[in-house]
């Protein structure tokens, strides 16, 4: 009996990895079609890796928006590995890059756990940070989306006040969903709203609080100065708050990601990483380049419109699936 009962959970188990795996592999397809031509051209017709080898695999990289400075850190690491072997053929060649790149993402922290948060602290708070247009909002909804189906009581609190139309989106999220939203008119104070949900979500014994917030306040130090106020009057209510600052970038803008999240890290304590849009580009290696250059873990990929395509970053299967 007790046999028989687990065999659904199992195999619904198993399906829910191989419906991950399927989403994974067709979100990733520009990027590793992209990244496979380039590299094949590198070591077309030749029966080593040499200095010429090596010089058109950076360019490979940094075309596919691995970046420059990350690029550079991948090659110096294999022409360590070439020299210490002596003979490297072209096969080894993508054996070894593969094998680099997951040792980069292995120690910035890139992570493999089912839903990386601190779930002991109660509300759990994470303020979501990022431009307009990255699809922070819906990153929001399907992320509280996920979070309730795993059996978390979720609240959102619509904290962009500066945009009608992101009141109205996280509201629409909220009612499909089915999780409670805390929020005021347009125009209102950021940090008041904010205040406002953490008090709800305490009251009503919240397990996870999830605070949109502005995309753009005119300049940098506007910026920072509301992220600030915001953090500062969360921390009126719980000392460590927020848990966790996720900042959203859209992974098909490439190297201008990179600089949204190094101006975002300048205004804020940005602790993780959701690069959104990987499925309609061929730049997926920013994921790579924008995680070694913050040291930030990437801890959420979107992968399309889907709920379930905002997917929890697993380095291996991510790594695996652009070098099959």
């Amino acid at each position: 009996m007790k046999t028989g009962s687990a065999r659904p959970v199992f195999f619904i188990y198993i399906c829910n990895l191989m419906q991950q795996g399927e989403i994974l592999n067709k979100g990733l397809e520009k990027t590793r079609r992209g990244l496979f031509s380039r590299l094949t051209r590198a070591v077309t017709g030749r029966s080593r890796v040499d200095d010429q080898v090596l010089d058109e695999l950076e360019e490979a990289l940094i075309a596919s928006d691995v970046g420059v400075d990350t690029t550079l850190r991948i090659i110096d690491r294999i022409e360590e590995r070439v020299r210490r072997d002596k003979y490297v053929n072209t096969e080894e060649l993508n054996r070894y890059l593969r094998e680099e790149i997951e040792a980069l993402l292995l120690e910035n922290k890139a992570t493999n756990q089912v839903m990386p948060f601190d779930f002991s602290k109660k509300p759990f708070v994470i303020l979501v940070v990022g431009v307009n247009g990255v699809g922070k909002t819906t990153t929001i909804g399907k992320l509280a989306a996920q979070l309730k189906a795993s059996g978390k009581k979720v609240m959102v609190g619509a904290a962009d006040t500066f945009r009608a139309a992101a009141i109205e989106q996280l509201s629409i999220w909220s009612e499909r969903s089915g999780v409670p939203i805390v929020k005021q008119a347009m125009g209102s104070d950021p940090a008041a709203v904010a205040y406002d949900s953490l008090a709800s979500a305490i009251s009503r014994d919240m397990d996870v609080l999830l605070i949109d917030t502005a995309g753009r306040l005119h300049n940098k130090v506007n910026l920072m100065n509301e992220l600030s106020k915001i953090r500062k009057v969360l921390q009126k209510l719980i000392p460590d708050a927020p848990h966790e600052v996720l900042l959203v970038l859209d992974g098909s803008t490439g190297q201008n990601a990179y600089q949204q999240a190094s101006e975002f890290s300048k205004a804020t304590d940005v602790t993780a990483l959701a690069v959104t849009k990987l499925d309609g580009t061929a730049k997926g290696g920013v994921v790579i380049g924008i995680s070694d250059m913050l040291q930030v873990p990437v801890k959420f990929i979107g992968l399309g419109e889907g709920i379930d395509d905002l997917q929890v970053f697993d380095k291996k299967a991510f790594v695996a699936t652009i070098f099959e």
